[in-house]
């Protein structure tokens, strides 16, 4: 998370509302203290309290062969951001930095018996399906029941205990208004970044001003 105190003045809810909207990040667990950390990246529903999330992982993945259980873990989400030229506030003085949001989800990644793997797909898959407009949601019921099972037997059900939530939202917040303003109008058609048109939106903002 950025220092700064004026990049990290949204409350706990609205990061919470962020990381729902997303529902994709990165996964970050780490096997004892003397390895490396080992991230994997996932999508993941919160539970309707906000104090949880549910998920799966390929069995495959190495996070699947810690035997810690629970496992304290991290969810980063990160998205929209964007480089900011230092010559779009149109004043002196400025050097270069990359505007963004992300959250961090701190917390336990506790291990589900494999019978609740066809529960956690179908709440996924149901969740996302049903935000595509003009389409029958998919559902895993379209498969025949063998098809199903061999592809099931192959993921792993978890429940993320949220602890902790921590985010930045990093909009230009500590420059003038029309230093903030100039730098969205650039950034709304930049290429260099993710989804630049949305990180315009919130820099433009006027709750920020």
């Amino acid at each position: 998370m950025h220092p700064n105190p004026a990049f990290r003045q949204e409350p706990q809810e609205r990061h919470l509302d962020f990381a729902a909207q997303t529902g994709f990040g990165m996964l970050c667990a780490t096997p004892a203290p003397d390895q490396a950390p080992l991230l994997a990246h996932v999508p993941f529903l919160l539970s309707s309290d906000r104090l949880s999330a549910e998920l799966h992982l390929v069995r495959a993945n190495p996070i699947v062969k810690i035997k810690t259980d629970p496992l304290p873990a991290v969810i980063a989400i990160q998205s929209p951001h964007a480089y900011i030229s230092p010559d779009w506030y149109e004043t002196e003085q400025q050097v270069p930095t990359w505007n963004y949001v992300a959250v961090h989800l701190r917390g336990a990644l506790i291990r589900l018996e494999q019978g609740e793997i066809r529960r956690v797909v179908d709440e996924l898959s149901d969740h996302f399906e049903s935000r595509i407009a003009g389409k029958t949601p998919w559902s895993s019921a379209k498969l025949q029941a063998e098809a199903l099972e061999r592809m099931l037997i192959q993921v792993v059900p978890y429940r993320f205990e949220i602890e902790e939530v921590n985010g930045t939202w990093k909009l230009n917040q500590n420059k003038p208004e029309d230093a903030r303003m100039g730098a969205a109008e650039r950034v709304s058609g930049s290429t260099i970044g993710q989804e630049t048109a949305a990180l315009a939106a919130l820099m433009q903002d006027d709750r920020r001003g």
